[in-house]
């Protein structure tokens, strides 16, 4: 009986060492210590608020009309987290710091992340072209890195859809783009790799690619290989290719509260847009990416070099992030628009500060910002600031 006793302890003590030493065991152990490190970060005290921060927010909301949340942070600390006003006007709710707002082209970074991780592993090169994952596709020599800095010269397929989309209310898929471009070949606005032309179609196709090569949804990939291990909680891609009403509390509205934006067939492609996301989910992203827990420092360096035609010698693209280079400093940024929501998630890389702003009422309130930048003692980040030589004008 002692004999039998012990087998069966060994054979316990086995199960548990290799269940234990597993993968999937070893992943799940590196995921909970890193949610234990991520809820000290998102520890915020109010009564500790930044006093300047809190009342340019307040002034933000109430003369310019501001609604929605907002996060700013140095380094890993929060300095100001807040909401403000409705989710949906007509149900007067109120937003909450975890509420999900669609993040529109705020995507394009994170859709770039998806494809240099990619890259990183061997599954993707940045100079292979579209033709080679889809051989029918009628505009060749367009490779992924013009797509990723917005060299490709395609068609835009929002505005082409229009014409040969026949249901509105039918959500359509990346797929569904994919085809129409392919069938109708509408005219390229430029040629491979020349001037920039920002286009939502480069970051459509880029998620198209990615579903060609992975096998997997755009979703599933983003949610699995990025959005869970940074610890994205909050975080997911919605298309109305998948659901009838994409399933957030958060309504977008138009200027005005007695405008909310319907949903329609152009909510249904990704990767240009299309993931929802939180304040504080975006702020644990921009701490992965600064400890590189996605893809090494060598191809994050390489997404923030300036790829595009400069602006003002300041402002340019690079993959997946707007930059902006005053003074020797380095900020990477990108601002977002669409049906009702506007957003600017904003990374001065070197005096380590984030900013991220989410808004579901599309009117000009993070237009007015300068006094925030001034706060925060970093670079005032609007085009109109400077001259054509880079240099601050007066307004």
């Amino acid at each position: 009986m002692r004999y039998w006793i012990v087998i069966g302890l060994l054979y316990f003590l086995s199960i548990c060492f290799v269940n234990c030493s597993s993968p999937e065991a070893k992943e799940r152990k590196k995921i909970e210590k890193q949610e234990k490190i991520d809820s000290v970060a998102l520890i915020y005290d109010k009564v500790k608020e930044d006093k300047k921060i809190a009342d340019f927010m307040l002034k933000l909301h109430s003369k310019s009309g501001f609604n929605g949340n907002v996060l700013i942070a140095k380094g890993k600390t929060i300095l100001y987290q807040n909401s403000f006003g409705w989710a949906n006007y007509l149900l007067k709710d109120s937003l909450k710091i975890d509420s999900k707002f669609e993040l529109a082209s705020v995507s394009k970074p994170l859709t770039a992340l998806g494809v240099l991780l990619l890259v990183q592993e061997g599954k993707l090169n940045l100079k292979q072209t579209v033709n080679e994952f889809y051989s029918d596709f009628p505009y060749e020599g367009i490779t992924i890195e013009m797509l990723l800095s917005h060299r490709s010269g395609l068609p835009n397929y929002i505005y082409f859809s229009e014409t040969v989309w026949n249901d509105p209310k039918k959500g359509m898929s990346n797929v569904d783009a994919m085809n129409l471009l392919i069938e109708h070949k509408p005219a390229r606005y430029g040629s491979p790799g020349g001037s920039f032309h920002y286009n939502n179609s480069n970051y459509m196709v880029l998620a198209s690619i990615i579903e060609n090569v992975t096998g997997q949804d755009f979703g599933v990939f983003m949610k699995e290989r990025i959005f869970k291990p940074i610890g994205m909680k909050n975080t997911a891609v919605l298309s109305k290719a998948v659901y009838e009403k994409i399933p957030t509390d958060v309504v977008g509205h138009d200027k005005v509260w007695r405008r909310s934006v319907v949903q329609n067939y152009l909510d249904g492609p990704v990767g240009d847009k299309g993931v929802y996301s939180t304040v504080q989910d975006l702020f644990l992203l921009d701490i992965a990416l600064k400890e590189g827990r996605i893809v090494s420092q060598e191809l994050l360096d390489s997404a923030y070099v300036p790829r595009s035609d400069a602006k003002k010698s300041l402002f340019s693209y690079g993959y997946g992030w707007r930059t902006f280079s005053p003074n020797a400093a380095q900020v990477v940024y990108h601002t977002g628009w669409w049906h009702g929501f506007r957003s600017l998630y904003v990374r001065d890389l070197t005096n380590d500060i984030t900013i991220v702003l989410l808004t579901n009422m599309a009117n000009g309130s993070l237009l007015n910002l300068d006094e925030l930048y001034e706060i925060l003692g970093m670079p005032i980040l609007r085009q109109g600031a400077y001259n054509s030589e880079g240099e601050m004008v007066n307004n």
